[in-house]
C-alpha cells in the first residue's frame, strides 16, 4: 500500500470521526433546548384533562371524565390557573331567550407566568376537536413569520387551521394574526378534526404533523403533537356524534290563496327585530350578535332591499340551526310565536315540513327533542351556541 493510499484512508477515518462528533454536540444542543423548554412541564390546558366540573346552562353537571370544558373569553382566573366558569343565566321574562355570556375577568391582572404555569383557557383551540401543536422556541418569533413558514403546505389541508400564541405582556394568549407586531414564545396550532364536511383526513393530518415539526425547526424550537391514530378515531368518533345532533328545525307559514307581498313581509320581519343577512335571508340576532334563526323564501329568490316592492311568495320558512344555538328550546318558542304572527298578519296556515298543521300539541315534543340533543352535546362539552360548537358546525 502506498503513502498516498494511506494517507487518503487516514483523511477519510478523520472526516468519519469529525461528522459523528458534529452531529454527537447537534444532539446534545436539541437535548438542551428541549430540556430547557419542556422540563418540569406542569399540566398544559390543551394537552391534559381538566379538574374542573362546571353547570352548564340547563343545570346539568359536565365532569372531568366527560371530556374538556369549552374555554371561556376572558374567564377569571382562579389562584391555580384554572378558569372559573359559572352557569349561564336564564331569565323568563326577557323577550328574548337568553344566550351563553363570557365571563368577566377579574379587576386584578394575574401574576406574570413562567411557562410551567401557563394554564390560561385558549378559548380559540380545544382538544376536544382540535388536534394541537405546543410549539416552544428560545427567542421570540415575529407573528408573520409564524404564519408564512408553512403556508403552502397548509394551503393544501381539507379542514381549517386555528393559531395561537401566549402574549407575555398580557399574561394571556390571543390569537395569531399575520399583520400584527406582536412575536411568541410560547405557540399552539391547532387543526380542525371535524366540521360539516366529515373528519379529518389521514393525509392532512400527516401533512400538518410534518408542517409543524418543520415550523419548529425554522424557528428554532421544539414541537409537541399528539399521536396520530388516536386522533383520527377522535375525529371519527366525533363526527359521528355531530351528525346525530346536527339537526335543523323549519316551522312553515303558507297561503291559504293569495300570495304574500315582500312589502308586507318586511313591514312584520323588521318590526320583530330582523334584518335581511347577505344570503338573502331576514335573520334575527340577540343582543350579543349571535344569530337565532333565520326567515328564508321557500321559492328560489332571496330576499334583498331593493326586491322587496316587487316580490311575492308563496310560503316562507323559520329556520333554526339547533347545534348553533345556546338555550335551543327557549328560541324555538319564540321563533314559533313569531311564525304564528306572521302567519295570522299575512292570513296563511302554520304548518311542518309535510304541510300538515302546527298545532300547540305537536310542538312540545319538538322541544323535548331540542333539550335532548343539547344536553348531549353539553355532556360532550360541546354546547350548543358556543365557541366550539360554531366551528364545528360550519
Amino acid at each position: 500500500m502506498t503513502d498516498l493510499q494511506m494517507g487518503l484512508i487516514g483523511l477519510g477515518a478523520a472526516a468519519v470521526v469529525g461528522v459523528l462528533a458534529y452531529n454527537k454536540w447537534q444532539e446534545h444542543k436539541h437535548r438542551k433546548l428541549a430540556e430547557a423548554l419542556l422540563s418540569a412541564r406542569q399540566a398544559d390546558v390543551l394537552l391534559d384533562e381538566p379538574t374542573a366540573v362546571v353547570d352548564d346552562a340547563d343545570g346539568m353537571t359536565a365532569r372531568p371524565d366527560q371530556g374538556r370544558v369549552e374555554p371561556l373569553l376572558n374567564p377569571a382566573a382562579k389562584p391555580n390557573g384554572v378558569p372559573a366558569a359559572s352557569p349561564v343565566p336564564v331569565d323568563d321574562d326577557e323577550a328574548l331567550p337568553a344566550s351563553a355570556r363570557p365571563a368577566r375577568a377579574d379587576e386584578d391582572r394575574p401574576a406574570a407566568k413562567t411557562i410551567h404555569d401557563i394554564t390560561a383557557p385558549l378559548y380559540l383551540l380545544s382538544p376536544t376537536i382540535d388536534y394541537i401543536a405546543a410549539i416552544e422556541v428560545s427567542e421570540p418569533a415575529a407573528a408573520y413569520q409564524i404564519r408564512e413558514t408553512q403556508r403552502a403546505a397548509l394551503a393544501r389541508l381539507g379542514k381549517p387551521v386555528h393559531w395561537i400564541g401566549f402574549n407575555e405582556q398580557e399574561h394571556e394568549w390571543e390569537p395569531i394574526l399575520e399583520d400584527a407586531d406582536s412575536a411568541y414564545r410560547h405557540i399552539r396550532i391547532g387543526l380542525q378534526l371535524v366540521d360539516r364536511q366529515g373528519p379529518v383526513r389521514d393525509g392532512d393530518l400527516s401533512i400538518f404533523h410534518l408542517a409543524m415539526q418543520d415550523l419548529a425547526t425554522e424557528l428554532m424550537g421544539f414541537a409537541e403533537l399528539p399521536l396520530r391514530e388516536p386522533a383520527l378515531r377522535i375525529a371519527s368518533q366525533l363526527d359521528e356524534f355531530c351528525a346525530g345532533v346536527d339537526i335543523q328545525i323549519g316551522v312553515n307559514v303558507i297561503s291559504q290563496g293569495q300570495v304574500f307581498p315582500g312589502t308586507k313581509l318586511r313591514a312584520l320581519a323588521e318590526s320583530a327585530g330582523m334584518v335581511i343577512d347577505p344570503e338573502g335571508r331576514f335573520a334575527r340576532f340577540d343582543d350579543e350578535g349571535r344569530l337565532l334563526y333565520v326567515l328564508t323564501n321557500q321559492e328560489t329568490q332571496g330576499f334583498s332591499a331593493e326586491s322587496m316592492r316587487s316580490v311575492t311568495t308563496r310560503g316562507v320558512t323559520f329556520l333554526l340551526d339547533v347545534p348553533r344555538v345556546a338555550n335551543g328550546d327557549r328560541v324555538l318558542i319564540q321563533m314559533v310565536e313569531l311564525a304564528r304572527r306572521f302567519a295570522d298578519a299575512l292570513h296563511g296556515a302554520l304548518v311542518d315540513d309535510n304541510r300538515r298543521p302546527l298545532s300547540e300539541g305537536s310542538i312540545e315534543p319538538i322541544r323535548r327533542q331540542v333539550v335532548q340533543y343539547q344536553t348531549a352535546m353539553a355532556t360532550r362539552q360541546v354546547p350548543a351556541g358556543g365557541a366550539l360548537a360554531l366551528r364545528l358546525f360550519s
